[in-house]
C-alpha cells in the first residue's frame, strides 16, 4: 500500500515506526486535531497509558468546553516547567548536562526503546513550521494518537504544515522531528520531565517524555532555533514586543526580555484600572499608604511579540536599530495575575467569545460550560496553580503587528522581593533604571529568575536563568550567545536599554506597574536624549541611572520610586545589603564566561564590573558618542 511518508526525505527507520504502528493519522487541520484530542468530541476525555507492570495512569484530563478545551494535569508537578529537563543525547558541542552522564548510558538505547514504544502504538502526525514561515524552517511530531490536545497546541504555536498536502509532502525534509513518549516518565525518569535533544547532521530531534507542552512543543522548538542561529550568527530573543501608540499618534517600540514571569505578556497588556479608573502604583506593606496614578487615555498597542522575537541582522546592521518579527504562530499566555472578572477585559473578552475553540491548561473547566481564565486549577485546597495558561493564536490580537519592527527600548525585566530593614533584599530596584550598553548586557548574561517565580518548580531566588535568560532552551555554547549578544548591541547603537522591576520597589507592593507606567511615559517622551541634569548615576553601579525627575501626564512620580535608599523603611544600610546581594550575585554569574572563546570587549566589560567598576567607567566600554 503506497502511503504518503514513503515519498518524505527522513530516514527509513522513522519511516519504520508508521509502517510499523497499529494505526497512523495524518492530520489534516486545527478542527480535527481538537476533535481529536476529545477521542471524537467526548465531553470528558482522560489521556491514559498502560505501564509495564500493569498500572494505568491518566496523566491529564481533557474537558470540551464551549470556548475550547480545558487541560488539566492529575500531578500537580506536571502544571508547571521543569527548570532542568533538558538534556543532550548526542555528542556534539554543548555546554549543557549529558543524557549519559547524568543516567550512565548512551542516548542511543533510550532511542531505540522510544521507537519501540512508538511503533505499539495508534500514532498522530502532524506538520508545523518552526520560527514561522519566514525561517524556512519545517517540523512534524509523531505522537501517540490520545495526546491530540500536545499536537494541537503544538500546531497553534508554530504554525500548522499540511501533510497530506501534494506539494507537501512530495518535498517534505523536515529540520526537526518531535518524538513524544508519557509513559517514559514513570517507566525511566521516576516521574520527571525530561525533554532530550539529539542533533543529527541534518535532522534536530526532540524526545518528549512528558505532557506538558512548555518545556516541548514551545521552548523545544526555541532550542532548535536557538541552536540554528548559533550555527549561523543570529538570535531568537526570549522577549516580548510591543508598538505604543500615544493619544497625539507618536509610536514607541518596546522589546522586553527576561526569565519566565519577568513581565513579558504583561508588556502586551493595559494597565489594570482600579474600580474608580486610577492606576495603583503602589501599597507600602509597612505603612499600608498607597500612590495612585491617573490616565484619563493610555496609549494604544499593537504587539508584535509575546515570547520569541526572531531578529533580522541585516535590517538591524542597517538600520542601527534592533528589528525583530515574531518566532510564533500562537502565544502560551500566563494568567495567574488574572484573579477575578474585569482584571483584563480584552483578553477575558477574547477567550470568553473567540471566533474559534481555544486551550487552556491549568484551568478549571466543566462539560459544555464556559472556561474563564480567573479560575484557576488549585494544586491543593485553597492554593491555585500560580502557571494557568491559554494558548492563543496571533490572529486573535487586535492590532496585531505581522512584519518587522524596529526597536526603540529594550528593557529587561526582573522580579524583585520585598526589601525593608526587618526585611533586607535585593528589592531595591527603582521604578525604571536607565542602562549604558555594556551594563544591558551584562543583565542579559545573568538573567535573574527572581523573586516567586511561577513558571517554573522550584524558587531559588537570585538564580540565573542564564545568557539571554533563553539559556534553559538552548543546546550549544553558552560563551557563543554571550558573544552574539554583545555584537548585536554594538550593531544597535540607536537602541535604547531600561531595567525594569514588578512585585516591589522597596517596602511597595506594585505588580507589573512599574513598567506599564514608565511605558505610557516613555511612549509620551519618545526617544530625545535624556540631559546629564536629567539623570544620576544610582547608588548601585548594576541599576545604571536614574531619573532626577519624572512627570506622567502632570503626576509628578515620588522620587522614593526611583531611588529606593530614600524610602524611610528602607534606608541606607538597607539598601548597601541589597547591594551587596546583587554584586555577589553578579560576580558569581559572571566568572563562568571569562573562558578563552568570550569577546574581549565582554572580557574587559566583565572585569570592569568585577572590580565593581563606576556606572561611568562601565558606561565608557561601549560609547555611541551620546549620553
Amino acid at each position: 500500500m503506497s502511503v504518503v511518508w514513503a515519498k518524505w526525505n527522513i530516514e527509513d527507520n522513522i519511516k519504520d515506526i508508521m509502517n510499523t504502528a497499529r494505526s497512523v493519522k495524518i492530520a489534516q487541520n486545527r478542527e480535527e486535531l481538537f476533535t481529536l484530542a476529545t477521542n471524537g468530541g467526548q465531553d470528558v476525555f482522560n489521556v491514559e497509558y498502560s505501564l509495564p507492570d500493569g498500572r494505568t495512569i491518566t496523566e491529564a484530563q481533557v474537558v470540551k468546553c464551549k470556548n475550547g478545551l480545558t487541560i488539566n494535569y492529575l500531578d500537580k508537578n506536571m502544571r508547571r516547567r521543569d527548570p532542568d529537563c533538558l538534556m543532550i543525547g548526542d555528542d556534539r558541542v554543548t555546554d549543557k548536562a549529558k543524557y549519559k552522564d547524568v543516567f550512565n548510558k548512551e542516548f542511543s538505547k533510550t532511542r531505540t526503546e522510544t521507537f519501540e514504544w512508538l511503533k505499539n502504538q495508534d500514532l498522530l502526525v502532524a506538520g508545523i513550521y518552526i520560527g514561522g514561515e519566514q525561517t524556512g524552517l519545517t517540523g512534524m511530531i509523531i505522537a501517540p494518537a490520545n495526546a491530540g490536545f500536545f499536537v494541537g497546541g503544538l500546531a497553534d504555536l508554530q504554525g500548522f504544515l499540511d501533510l497530506n498536502d501534494l506539494s507537501t509532502y512530495k518535498t517534505f525534509n523536515p529540520d526537526s522531528i518531535l518524538y513524544l513518549a508519557p509513559p517514559f516518565r514513570h517507566t525511566h525518569y521516576n516521574g520527571k520531565q525530561i525533554v532530550v535533544h539529539n542533533r543529527k547532521e541534518n535532522l534536530h530531534e526532540i524526545f518528549s517524555y512528558n505532557l506538558y507542552p512548555g518545556p516541548s512543543a514551545k521552548k523545544g522548538i526555541y532550542g532548535v532555533l536557538l541552536q540554528k542561529g548559533e550555527e549561523e550568527n543570529w538570535l531568537t530573543l526570549h522577549a516580548s514586543t510591543v508598538q505604543v501608540v500615544t493619544p497625539y499618534e507618536n509610536i514607541t517600540t518596546f522589546l522586553h526580555e527576561g526569565a519566565s514571569g519577568s513581565g513579558k505578556s504583561e508588556m502586551l497588556e493595559h494597565p489594570h484600572r482600579e474600580n474608580d479608573g486610577r492606576l495603583l502604583l503602589g501599597r507600602n506593606k509597612i505603612s499600608d499608604k498607597t500612590f495612585y496614578v491617573t490616565l484619563n487615555q493610555t496609549c494604544a498597542l499593537s504587539p508584535v511579540t509575546d515570547d520569541m522575537a526572531l531578529v533580522n541582522n541585516k535590517k538591524s546592521i542597517k538600520d542601527k536599530k534592533l528589528v525583530v518579527t515574531d518566532a510564533e504562530n500562537a502565544w502560551f499566555l500566563r494568567v495567574n495575575h488574572i484573579e477575578h472578572y474585569g482584571t483584563d477585559p480584552l483578553l477575558e473578552k477574547i477567550t470568553i467569545q473567540p471566533s474559534e475553540p481555544l486551550l487552556f491548561l491549568n484551568i478549571q473547566g466543566a462539560p459544555n460550560s464556559t472556561a474563564l481564565i480567573w479560575e484557576h486549577t488549585e494544586d491543593e485546597p485553597g492554593k491555585p496553580c500560580p502557571n494557568p495558561r491559554v494558548i492563543l493564536p496571533r490572529k486573535l490580537m487586535p492590532s496585531i503587528i505581522d512584519s518587522f519592527a524596529e526597536v526603540d527600548f529594550r528593557s529587561f525585566g526582573i522580579r524583585t522581593p520585598l526589601c525593608s530593614e526587618k526585611n533586607p533584599s535585593y528589592g531595591i530596584v527603582g521604578m525604571f533604571h536607565l542602562l549604558p550598553p555594556a551594563l544591558a548586557w551584562l543583565w542579559r548574561l545573568v538573567s535573574p529568575r527572581g523573586h516567586n517565580n511561577p513558571s517554573i518548580l522550584n524558587d531559588e531566588g537570585l538564580s540565573s536563568e542564564g545568557v539571554g535568560s533563553y539559556w534553559p532552551f538552548a543546546t550549544g555554547k553558552y560563551v557563543n550567545h554571550a558573544n552574539l549578544l554583545l555584537e548585536q548591541i554594538i550593531n544597535t547603537p540607536n537602541t535604547k536599554y531600561i531595567l525594569f522591576p514588578n512585585q516591589h520597589v522597596g517596602s511597595w507592593e506594585v505588580g507589573f506597574m512599574p513598567q506599564w507606567i514608565s511605558r505610557e511615559y516613555f511612549a509620551r517622551r519618545g526617544v530625545a536624549k535624556f540631559t546629564k541634569e536629567q539623570l544620576k548615576p544610582a547608588r548601585c553601579s548594576l541599576l545604571g541611572y536614574t531619573p532626577a525627575r519624572v512627570v506622567v501626564e502632570g503626576v509628578q512620580i515620588p522620587e522614593y520610586f526611583f531611588n529606593v535608599e530614600h524610602q524611610p523603611e528602607v534606608g541606607i544600610e538597607t539598601y548597601d545589603y541589597g547591594k551587596e546581594q546583587l554584586y555577589k550575585f553578579f560576580e558569581k554569574t559572571l566568572k563562568e564566561y571569562l573562558v578563552p572563546e568570550l569577546n574581549p570587549l565582554g572580557k574587559k566589560i566583565i572585569e570592569c564590573c568585577l572590580e565593581r567598576g563606576s556606572i561611568a567607567e562601565l558606561d565608557a566600554l561601549i560609547s555611541f558618542g551620546e549620553k
